[in-house]
């Protein structure tokens, strides 16, 4: 998603050249008009597949953000019920392949019994990734909740879906701060 940022940055750039040869062709001798017809005409087509691809490139990121942020959620929803057997059956291969069964039930309960119960859940924030410290490549996205339990008013969720083996989005990677 940072290099659609830097490119939707670029594009107002890319467009003030395109205006500038825009004048430049108008300014041009007439036996060179044809050739400057034909420029003008190319520049303006590389300028508007260029503005299609930052908008497809966009809303391709923010559909991989949407979906991994809705399958969060759903895995959530097993732990907040206490489900944690069916929250590791849920999650990604990686997390399986990581830990047991046995052990994710043991910790997560660990760590979620002294919160209590959940009271509020508020998405911040979705953000697709290519790379994570610690983790082969592959397609993730950290997303980020403020979270309210009952015996702790304010927390941070981190939970990292990601694209699985089948190309579903699963949870890989679980976090409270």
């Amino acid at each position: 998603m940072h290099d659609v940022h830097h490119t939707i940055i670029a594009l107002p750039l890319w467009l003030a050249l395109v205006l500038r040869s825009d004048y430049a062709f108008q300014q041009a001798p007439s036996h060179l008009s044809r050739n400057a017809s034909d420029m003008k005409r190319a520049v303006s087509i590389c300028a508007i597949a260029m503005s299609l691809w930052v908008v497809s490139a966009a809303a391709s990121d923010e559909q991989r953000e949407a979906s991994a942020a809705a399958a969060a959620v759903a895995w959530l929803a097993l732990v907040d019920a206490g489900s944690y057997a069916e929250s590791w059956n849920a999650a990604a291969t990686r997390f399986r392949d990581a830990v047991t069964q046995r052990q994710w039930q043991s910790s997560a309960a660990r760590a979620r019994a002294p919160l209590g119960v959940l009271k509020s859940r508020k998405l911040q924030s979705a953000t697709f990734e290519h790379t994570l410290p610690g983790a082969p490549d592959g397609e993730y996205v950290v997303v980020r909740f403020a979270t309210s339990f009952a015996n702790k008013a304010a927390a941070i969720e981190t939970v990292t879906p990601m694209k699985d083996d089948d190309g579903t989005w699963r949870v890989a990677g679980y976090y409270i701060k």
